[in-house]
């Protein structure tokens, strides 16, 4: 990708995230699910846990996918086409950014590939330089959930995008306690998490040069995903977290634990569950035992 096929216009983001959420929610294009939270303490690490309080208006939404493609032979695909009401920005030749149309997060916006690519498949220079063209203006956490095993929903290509903090106290992100104590002698740093995982510091000025960022973060990308064990000719599964400061990579093992579903926002310290028994399972288990059961141990 040229330099100059991005798209998105620098200090423009986060105003038409802002303008496009006000504009989805009264059209009814963005139908966000409430949640109640509260922190769950385990190995110095408080953890963000949210509890549904509605699932109903995705469940309505989900059967109605299920009966179209039923009819139509051909599997329900939300981004292609994606809804014009949820879109948010052209990133480049090709990512479009849109609303998350069932949001738990204010502002969650995901960075969709222009046409089908699938999930599965690993990520490229055009992905980390549209991650890196939307870090300048937002401020937040980009994650990717590989597979349907790392807690991806759509096999249509998607990172994601949470605005910082996660938390409305405390860190910013609940996990950075253990990843800035990082053994950065190691090669690549490792951070003090009971399970496989490769980090790296990024550098925040690449938001000034999206793709000389890209090219840089897709070196340390492959650099990662060698120190854990995945090799380049399948994606493999795992969580990958980045920020305009570090990026994390997770290998999995499985998508559940129990009941509970965990993607990369597990990883950042912030997971969901959907009713008031996994909150219990959760608790009684603990945030960081269940990660450690869905990661390689």
């Amino acid at each position: 990708m040229a330099q100059g096929k991005i798209l998105l216009k620098s200090d423009t983001l986060w105003t038409s995230v802002k303008e496009r959420t006000e504009y989805a929610l009264q059209c009814g294009a963005l139908l966000s699910i409430p949640t109640e939270f509260e922190f769950v303490e385990q190995d110095g690490v408080r953890f963000l846990v949210r509890i549904l309080s509605n699932l109903n208006r995705k469940k309505v939404a989900k059967d109605k996918q299920k009966k179209q493609s039923v009819t139509s032979g051909v599997e329900f695909n939300p981004f292609l086409p994606y809804e014009e009401d949820l879109f948010v920005a052209d990133i480049s030749d090709t990512h479009v950014c849109i609303l998350n149309k069932f949001n738990v997060v204010d502002y969650h916006l995901l960075i969709i590939t222009r046409g089908f690519e699938e999930q599965e498949s690993l990520l490229t220079l055009e992905d980390f330089t549209a991650m890196w063209a939307c870090l300048a203006d937002f401020d937040g956490l980009a994650f990717y959930n590989s597979s349907k095993t790392a807690g991806a929903s759509q096999r249509h290509k998607h990172l994601q995008l949470v605005p910082l903090p996660l938390a409305p106290s405390g860190l910013q992100i609940p996990i950075e306690t253990l990843l800035t104590s990082a053994q950065f002698q190691s090669n690549p740093p490792s951070a003090k998490l009971p399970f496989v995982h490769a980090f790296a510091p990024l550098n925040s000025n690449w938001v000034r040069s999206p793709l000389a960022g890209g090219q840089a973060t897709l070196e340390l990308y492959h650099t990662l995903r060698h120190a854990v064990g995945l090799d380049d000719k399948q994606s493999g599964a795992y969580n990958l977290l980045a920020t305009r400061e570090w990026m994390l990579i997770v290998p999995r093992s499985q998508e559940h634990f129990q009941s509970i579903s965990v993607n990369s926002l597990g990883f950042a310290g912030a997971l969901l569950v959907r009713n008031a028994a996994e909150m219990e399972i959760l608790k009684t288990q603990g945030p960081m035992t269940i990660l450690k059961n869905v990661a390689v141990s």
